[in-house]
């Protein structure tokens, strides 16, 4: 049997097609939150929003951004999964942005969240190594 290309997958159009944020009442545990609380699903474009007030040279954890865009919204919470999962669409968006020419300042710092060692930048197209190499361009510490 002749083995299925997969598609490439249109980061654009991930970015356009997800929800508006929204907050939601858990009634089930869920990755590592409790249920009764309450837990903010992002998208793409709150994410890039928050990313890109980031001052240049510094850098946010995933739970500083998750805590911050959560209180922001009133929910004790931001789902951790959706914040990877949109976290890379802003990131492959950005990416595919420097390879039609933009300039680093022109395009969303993704790297000042997706750090060299997190899991998010072990799946992106552009490998840890070169997130590490935006984040010494931008002039902050890629050892962390």
């Amino acid at each position: 049997m002749a083995e299925r290309k997969k598609k490439p997958t249109d980061w654009r159009k991930r970015f356009g097609a997800a929800k508006a944020p929204h907050v939601v009442m858990l009634h089930a545990d869920f990755a590592g939150v409790k249920a009764g609380n309450t837990m903010l699903i992002s998208s793409p474009g709150e994410i890039a929003n928050y990313v890109a007030r980031i001052p240049k040279g510094e850098t946010r954890t995933m739970d500083r951004l998750r805590n911050e865009l959560a209180r922001k919204a009133g929910a004790n919470a931001m789902c951790p999964v959706t914040t990877a999962i949109y976290l890379r669409v802003v990131a492959e968006v950005a990416l595919a942005d420097l390879a039609e020419g933009k300039r680093l300042e022109e395009v969303v710092p993704f790297w000042r969240v997706v750090l060299p060692g997190s899991k998010v930048a072990a799946k992106l197209s552009c490998g840890p190594d070169h997130v590490a190499h935006l984040i010494a361009l931008d002039g902050g510490e890629a050892a962390v």
